[in-house]
């Protein structure tokens, strides 16, 4: 038997099924709506723009300007003796006396005998060639007595005409005259081969080596020893196109004086300081050293043991190496810039007011450690910039400082645009911000005084009860 509840119950679940799909149902559409919304929402929703900071890179730099520049080259070369000779005697015999100034490294001067050779053989030479020039005149003086008398006998025996040079003995008299000629000629060649007994140094200067020594027999030709000439030092310096080009130097070049000739400083350590010595350079050799493939040119030190010497008296000795400066061409009003604003491929980076670098290639007439000489690309007042950096950071910001001060300020980059909007907008929150502080400050100072003075009045009605 069924009872009520049980018939209820079917109807109950019916209405709770009604009421889900019509609640329910339309509910998930509506939220799945609203996030399809929302989704969409965002999807179209503008992205953050998002700036890198504005952190400008600080370079140095440096102004450029004119001045009249001179070019200079440098080289380096060896000095040498201009004249450097095997000393030699011109006649043979044995050696009996050496000069204490022929030993290597001895001073001496032109005309000083150095080593003496056994003469007596030549001043025997001397007196025979003497006495041949004696019976040549005797014989020249016979023969002119004889035509003298052949003269007279031919007048006095009357004969007609005038005597033949046969009677007159022009003949013999001819020969007698050659044969003093041939007697003089001996005993002047034999003086000679005297004299060189005694050799005699050519020039002023120093011996390098020593060869021979007293006992020794030498022969004409044999080399008794070196010795170079202290009159004047040269150095052979090389030059390249390049430097040819600063010296405006032709290849035949000869020096017409000494003192029209282009100046040279010439520079080494002796003793460990440095030593200074002023050469000129007379000439260039004929034709380019074909291993190198450069010019030479002389430069020449006069009296490098004397007047030539450095400042403290150094010579300019043979063998030393030294560094070699020469003054090249001139040029007015040529712009100057730092070598360090110089950068590979002649590029040089200009700073712009706006806090940017204009990257220009510049030409370029010369260039030292300290400076680089500029003939387009770069005008005077331009501000260059020497700190590394890369090409990328040309478009800025830079903040230019004076390399001299670097607490000077060449260029401060402005801010940009979105910065100051960004700025602006801060501050406009900023004071909005303060604005709203203020009024709730001043809010909470009315609240407090209100309660103060509702306290005073509760603590007056206390007191009158």
């Amino acid at each position: 038997m069924e009872t009520g509840t049980d018939r209820d119950e079917p109807q109950k679940g019916g209405w709770v099924r009604k009421f889900l799909i019509i609640v329910l149902v339309p509910g998930v559409i509506i939220a799945g709506f609203v996030i399809a919304t929302g989704g969409i929402i965002a999807a179209n929703k503008k992205p953050e723009e998002k700036r890198r900071p504005f952190t400008p890179l600080a370079v140095l730099a440096e102004y450029a300007f004119t001045d009249s520049v001179q070019l200079l080259v440098n080289t380096q070369g060896e000095a040498r003796p201009q004249i450097e000779i095997n000393l030699v005697p011109e006649v043979g015999g044995k050696i009996t006396y050496v000069s204490p100034k022929f030993i290597e490294g001895g001073i001496f001067k032109k005309g000083d005998a150095l080593v003496q050779i056994d003469k007596s053989n030549y001043e025997v030479a001397v007196i025979r060639a003497e006495a041949a020039i004696a019976r040549a005149q005797q014989v020249l003086v016979r023969e002119r007595a004889e035509a003298e008398v052949a003269r007279k006998d031919w007048e006095e025996l009357g004969r007609p005409g005038e005597p033949s040079d046969l009677v007159l003995r022009e003949p013999q008299m001819a020969e007698a005259r050659a044969n003093l000629q041939s007697a003089e000629a001996d005993l002047s060649n034999a003086r000679i081969q005297l004299d060189r007994t005694t050799v005699k140094a050519p020039f002023n200067g120093r011996v390098r080596t020593k060869n021979s020594g007293i006992g020794q027999y030498v022969s004409p030709g044999v080399s008794l020893g070196r010795i170079f000439s202290t009159d004047v030092v040269e150095v052979r310096l090389p030059l390249n196109n390049d430097d040819l080009r600063k010296l405006d130097l032709p290849i035949a070049f000869v020096a017409e004086s000494r003192e029209a000739a282009p100046e040279v400083d010439l520079t080494a350590e002796v003793g460990g300081q440095i030593q200074t010595w002023k050469a000129r350079i007379m000439r260039t050799d004929s034709t380019y050293d074909t291993r190198t493939r450069a010019l030479f040119a002389i430069a020449e030190v006069a009296d490098p043991y004397g007047k030539g010497a450095s400042d403290n008296g150094v010579p300019l000795a043979p063998g030393l190496f030294v560094d070699a400066r020469i003054a090249g061409k001139s040029y007015d009003s040529t712009v100057v810039i730092p070598r360090d604003a110089l950068r590979p491929g002649n590029k040089v980076y200009v700073a712009r007011q706006d806090g940017s670098a204009e990257i220009v290639t510049a030409g370029v007439l010369d260039s030292t450690v300290q400076y680089a000489y500029i003939t387009s690309g770069v005008n005077s007042g331009d501000i260059v910039i020497l700190s590394p950096m890369e090409e990328s950071r040309a478009v800025g910001p830079l903040k230019v400082l004076d390399v001299k001060d670097p607490k000077t300020v060449f260029i401060d980059p402005p801010k940009p645009q979105w910065l100051i909007d960004k700025e602006r907008a801060g501050d406009e929150e900023s004071r909005n911000g303060n604005e709203k502080n203020r009024r709730k400050q001043d809010e909470d100072r009315e609240t407090t005084s209100s309660e103060n003075s509702d306290g005073q009045d509760s603590a007056a009605t206390r007191s009158e009860g």
